[in-house]
């Protein structure tokens, strides 16, 4: 019976510590040809736990943004646009509803007269109000001389030079809806370009009410078997 109670601890404790994903796009869908304009969609998460509603969209001053699909990082297809100005910026929206712990990456390249200056900033109250996570980050070029990585492509596979993760903090824990920026802090010429790949929202979800009876019921009948 000892060891029976606990083989249930071990496997209740191991389910409520799990990360998981929550959303994530992995940039399956190429863009139509001459998709311009201030704003474009691209759509709900391809993966993970809380894909409906999830939505990657991206927003730029300029209506001559051209919004594009070139190859990723060890992938197809990226997001890409170019006509970037101060403050436009890249957004992810997802629900976190019953996970903790929340997490966001992604990569991102440039073109050589791209945007090279970010911040990762997110809100929880639909856009009213934003706090910075990640200031001032910089975006390499891929492929540029000195920063030994390689052109985005599927034959060079994922390079992990590209990839930033920012945390999220307690703020962003069972919301209904949190959304996450990448903000332009760069002033460049309109054809830069600046795309990003392989964005994934991961948390540690909230263990249900079943989950923690279970728990305390098997600690209190190992406490009893010790007495």
């Amino acid at each position: 019976m000892k060891n029976s109670v606990v083989a249930v601890l071990a496997l209740a404790a191991g389910s409520l510590a799990q990360a998981d994903i929550i959303a994530s796009w992995s940039m399956p869908t190429a863009i139509p040809a001459a998709t311009t304009g201030t704003s474009f969609n691209y759509g709900a998460a391809d993966a993970g736990a809380l894909t409906t509603g999830s939505m990657l969209s991206g927003s730029h001053a300029l209506a001559a943004t051209t919004w594009s699909s070139p190859s990723g990082n060890g992938s197809t297809y990226s997001l890409s646009s170019n006509n970037w100005s101060v403050g436009d910026y890249y957004q992810i929206s997802v629900s976190t509803t019953n996970y903790s712990g929340i997490s966001i990456s992604w990569d991102q390249t440039r073109s050589s007269t791209g945007p090279s200056n970010f911040s990762l900033t997110m809100s929880t109250d639909g856009g009213a109000n934003w706090s910075t996570l990640v200031s001032g980050y910089s975006v390499i070029q891929a492929g540029l001389s000195g920063t030994n990585t390689l052109a985005w492509s599927v034959a060079n596979g994922v390079q992990a030079a590209f990839n930033t993760t920012g945390a999220a903090g307690s703020g962003a824990d069972n919301k209904s809806t949190v959304l996450f920026r990448l903000v332009n802090n760069s002033t460049v010429a309109t054809g830069g370009t600046n795309r990003i790949d392989n964005i994934v929202v991961s948390g540690t979800q909230v263990p249900a009410p079943g989950a923690l009876a279970l728990v305390g019921l098997g600690g209190l009948i190992a406490g009893r078997r010790r007495r």
